[in-house]
């Protein structure tokens, strides 16, 4: 596979050629005004980038739960000084839904056992404040002891006493704070709760919901883990689809992602089958998605079940009915009065105040788990009941369909459609102009170059990371976008985190793992927090003369700058590309700030969390327009690019700038 339309050598990237020169004229009026909400991503939890990725809870297998498609188990938990670990629902569980719980058993002259978690393939140690909990049931008078320590050499970081609450047939819980004195030198570590046999009854004791976090975002209880959400934050996102794609579905018609479930204490959360061959907590549950994106100040597209399930199952029209109330709960919980039904829940849950929403969308890629049959039902009964259903209680509210006019959806008004494209590079180049003339509104609501050219597409797997090859060919998609934002609500990046310890989807904007040095950027998160943090307010029309220079231009009313984002894809030989650039209005003389992406000479290059090379190169330079107005540059090929005359558009936001 090659990038330059001519097959030729690595090498040849680095010599250069003569290239005419690219006049673009840009006309102060007659352009379109945005959304403002252009840039985002979609998460679910998918490669362990919930639980063991974005939600900051330390402990694996928390609460031993189980359900329709997974049983209990012992994963992740070892017994400590001999101690027999078992699994068993008591007559008397922890709450209904959580019924089983972890039996420990042992001799009453065995002395200090007990159990320790691994966490999420290890934990990070750090002197920081720990603080958690765990419920016990049975009789035992002394101490407990919570402590972290290597998994390697034994040795233990910190620890604390906690003395017993416990009453013989009670469950009772043990609020656990933990400062280790020094931090560990790596994250083969795990967490332990140790007691003395000898004050049990029986030498025997119960245990569930064994939690323990790190320090969190913005400080928040049961919240995100800091460096994740910092990755993300400065992306400048402002635009987050939840909770997911497939994971919204669920497996069949009996386990789709219930929103109701994930509400309230973790006691009270039963958990999820998810979709990605691995049982999810529910931690992290509609309330921690919601404050994460007023914690963000991103807007809300929220995905609601729509009566189609992975494995097929369908809906038929005479109980379909159900699911949409639902729905509208879902909705009045999220942006409701505090005084109506749902919203007094969300009050009780601590946010009287309603959260910002006004895009849902109708179920997630209808056009393909249910085959042909789901595609039909979904258009004519179940996608035109909701956007009935909805907008006469929310008239505001934008319903986006889960399939595009691509897709063969003749979407009634005043709907939207979601367009999806997981593609090699050139096929994101070659449908540069596929939205220029489609009336419908869309989002882009997932997008990522996953395949290498002339690849083996799908039966071949994807690419093992994001490449920059593939990373300038998403920025050719979303000039595209960008040049249609008059209909395009927004782009979500897709999928969003990977846990490179366990993963299902390869291609993904940041990787990590418990070592939070190994959070690592993708060659795609520089081209996305580029663009995100020059926000238009218009379009302005230009001279249209693309390849293989790929261009919009625009303006922003907040900051006043006039902005141009370019991506160079193939040029000719692998010349550098001339730009001549003038905005209408602009005066000689103007400056403005030039920021450059490059990549490596061999165009697969990756950000690579194992080894942590960055191979992409930012050069930031100031440019003035000429006495006729011009601003004069050359970009190299496979390149990005953005000019704004205003640069401090960079942190309208209130974030600073990333290099």
């Amino acid at each position: 596979m090659v990038y330059l339309n001519l097959a030729v050598l690595a090498g040849l990237f680095a010599l250069s050629y003569a290239s005419p020169p690219v006049k673009i004229s840009v006309s102060a009026k007659g352009g379109n005004a945005t959304n403002g909400h252009q840039y985002g991503f979609l998460h679910e939890d998918i490669n362990n980038s919930g639980d063991g990725g974005l939600y900051a809870e330390l402990i694996r297998n928390r609460a031993f739960q189980s359900s329709e498609h997974y049983p209990s188990t012992l994963d992740g938990w070892s017994a400590v000084n001999g101690a027999q670990l078992s699994l068993r629902d008591l007559d008397v569980p922890l709450s209904e839904a959580l019924k089983t719980s972890l039996h420990v058993a042992t001799n009453k002259r065995a002395g200090q056992v007990g159990f320790s978690n691994a966490g999420y393939w290890g934990m990070d140690v750090r002197v920081q404040k720990y603080t958690g909990s765990f419920w016990v049931r049975g009789a035992y008078k002394g101490e407990f002891t919570a402590s972290l320590q290597s998994d390697i050499t034994g040795e233990t970081f910190g620890s604390v006493k906690i003395k017993s609450k416990c009453r013989r047939d009670e469950w009772t819980e043990h609020a656990v704070v933990l400062v280790p004195e020094k931090d560990a030198p790596n994250t083969n570590n795990t967490f332990a709760i140790t007691f003395d046999a000898a004050g049990t009854a029986d030498g025997s004791l119960d245990f569930n919901l064994i939690s323990l976090f790190p320090p969190t975002y913005k400080g928040r209880k049961n919240g995100m883990r800091i460096d994740i959400v910092e990755a993300l934050e400065q992306l400048h996102p402002t635009l987050f689809r939840l909770p997911g794609g497939n994971m919204l579905e669920g497996l069949s018609n009996t386990s789709w992602w219930d929103w109701k479930d994930s509400l309230g204490p973790l006691k009270d959360r039963p958990g999820f089958s998810g979709v990605w061959d691995y049982p999810q907590t529910h931690g992290l549950g509609l309330m921690e998605y919601l404050l994460f994106a007023e914690d963000l100040g991103m807007e809300l597209v929220v995905g609601v079940f729509a009566g189609l399930a992975l494995n097929g199952d369908i809906t038929p029209e005479d109980e379909l009915q159900p699911f949409i109330d639902d729905a509208l709960d879902q909705i009045e919980f999220i942006r409701g009065p505090p005084d109506s039904k749902w919203g007094a829940v969300r009050a009780k849950l601590g946010h009287p105040e309603p959260f910002k929403l006004k895009f849902v969308e109708i179920g997630n890629e209808d056009w393909l788990a249910g085959g042909s049959e789901g595609w039909n039902t979904y258009r004519e009964y179940r996608f035109p009941m909701f956007l009935e259903a909805i907008n006469a209680a929310y008239p505001d509210i934008q319903v986006i369909s889960s399939g595009s006019y691509f897709d063969g959806h003749d979407i009634p008004e005043p709907g939207a459609g979601d367009y999806h494209l997981y593609a090699e590079p050139d096929t994101l180049v070659e449908q540069f102009s596929r939205f220029d003339n489609v009336a419908t509104p869309h989002i882009i609501g997932e997008v990522a170059a996953t395949h290498p050219n002339g690849g083996t597409s799908w039966d071949g797997g994807l690419m093992p990371f994001p490449w920059w090859g593939g990373a300038v060919a998403e920025a050719v998609g979303l000039v595209s976008y960008e040049r249609n934002q008059d209909r395009i609500i927004g782009t979500a990046y897709a999928p969003i985190l990977r846990n490179i310890n366990r993963w299902q989807w390869s291609v993904t904007m940041i990787q990590h793992s418990a070592d939070p040095a190994q959070t690592t950027r993708s060659t795609s998160w520089y081209i996305w927090e580029l663009f995100a943090a020059h926000i238009f307010t218009e379009t302005l029309p230009a001279t249209a003369d693309f390849d293989p220079l790929y261009y919009v231009t625009g303006k922003s009313d907040q900051t006043g700058g006039y902005i141009f984002k370019g991506a160079v894809y193939n040029s000719t030989d692998g010349a550098d590309v001339p730009v001549r650039l003038a905005f209408e209005g602009v005066k000689p003389g103007t400056s403005a700030e030039l920021t450059v992406l490059t990549g490596p000479e061999n165009p697969y290059g990756v950000n690579d969390p194992f080894t942590g090379t960055n191979v992409v190169e930012t050069t930031r330079s100031t440019v003035k327009s000429g006495r006729d107005g011009v601003f004069r540059f050359d970009l190299p090929n496979m390149s990005v690019a953005v000019l704004d005359t205003s640069p401090k558009a960079r942190w309208n936001r209130g974030m600073k700038p990333v290099s």
